[in-house]
């Protein structure tokens, strides 16, 4: 595999000619194309020459065994292969992570859409927890956050809502977060003390533009009718609200939150747009090997993938078979943990299938 990377180490080199020469760089798209590919080449073959590097003194140090040495001089020698060879077992890895093909969505902002399952109103009331949980880890990461549609209970719980996270890398730390997750607590509403399982469904799609996916009028109907909720002035005296219905597919997408029919629009158009493109990307991952595909980067949404165990105040991510028993900073935003031990799991399997 090492081999191969001289490839690259070629492509830098013509690169970095390309880079300077006068038509190109006169030329601002190809002359950023380039600057894009000499970005992405640079630390893999800066690796791959560190590598080259050390395996040479390595097989320079092995060759020194093949001549007379007194027993101090092999005592050195000794020294020098296995601190050579631990130095590129180390860089071995290191050149296998750079070499996982890279998420083109991974700098993309996100759509999060979360939805009460199973539980009732303790269902919505968990759904209410994980926007929270997911809004402070935005904020902790000085992400912007936008509420792009909601359909609240009244008692702090959501229906359904779908909120818009803006900073670079966001969808490379939350996309592990699709699929449902259980919680397991005493409900706000049960006077009895029974635990109660109820379940929400979370959907983590990344930001589209419009030239990703394009959406024909003649494929699209656009209603409007008037808000309706709990309060606010513009509740039922407008016909502010909109929804897209989108004609092959049969996704429905409603916005009502703003006051202005324009900006509702805008607003469904942007869910509609990465609705698709996860689509898309879905069946994508439908056609990729079994060996290929990421156990969790690829799951399917509707499988269990967290329990939230508040009587013993624990986490459980069951992809990866991690625990942490500290629920309370999780569902204030302290992810990073979580994301991390699941970021590992999956470049490890990528690794695998190298």
């Amino acid at each position: 595999m090492y081999e191969k990377l001289s490839v690259f180490e070629d492509r830098l080199k013509e690169l970095e000619k390309l880079l300077i020469d006068p038509e190109v760089m006169n030329d601002s798209k190809k002359y950023q194309e380039y600057a894009i590919e000499h970005g992405e080449l640079q630390p893999i073959v800066e690796k791959y020459r560190s590598y080259k590097n050390i395996k040479e003194d390595l097989e320079a140090a092995k060759s020194m065994f093949n001549e007379p040495l007194e027993e101090d001089m092999k005592d050195l020698v000794k020294e020098e292969v296995a601190s050579n060879e631990e130095k590129l077992d180390r860089i071995s890895k290191e050149l296998k992570l750079l070499l996982i093909p890279k998420d083109e969505n991974d700098d993309k902002n996100v759509i999060i859409e979360i939805r009460a399952g199973a539980g009732g109103d303790e269902a919505a009331l968990f759904a209410g927890v994980l926007l929270r949980q997911y809004l402070r880890y935005a904020e902790k990461h000085a992400w912007k956050t936008e509420i792009l549609s909601s359909n609240e209970i009244g008692i702090g719980g959501f229906k359904e809502v779908i909120c818009m996270v803006q900073g670079k890398g966001a969808y490379s730390r939350l996309k592990y977060e699709s699929g449902v997750h259980r919680v397991q607590r005493v409900p706000e509403t049960e006077s009895s003390g029974r635990i109660h399982t109820s379940t929400a469904t979370v959907a983590v799609l990344p930001e589209v533009e419009d030239i990703e996916v394009e959406i024909a009028d003649e494929d699209l109907r656009v209603d409007y009718f008037r808000s309706s909720g709990h309060g606010g002035q513009s509740v039922n005296t407008t016909d502010s609200a909109v929804r897209l219905t989108h004609l092959p597919t049969g996704l429905v997408v409603s916005c009502q939150d703003e006051k202005s029919q324009i900006k509702n629009k805008a607003k469904a158009m942007k869910i509609l747009a990465s609705r698709l493109y996860d689509i898309m990307l879905q069946e994508q991952n439908k056609e990729l090997s079994q060996e290929k595909r990421s156990q969790i980067g690829t799951g399917d949404r509707s499988e269990r993938i967290r329990t939230y165990n508040y009587p013993q105040g624990r986490v459980t991510d069951h992809r990866i078979n991690f625990t942490s028993h500290q629920i309370d900073a999780i569902n204030d935003g302290d992810l990073d943990e979580l994301i991390d031990a699941l970021t590992a799991y999956d470049q490890a399997e990528k690794v695998k299938n190298l």
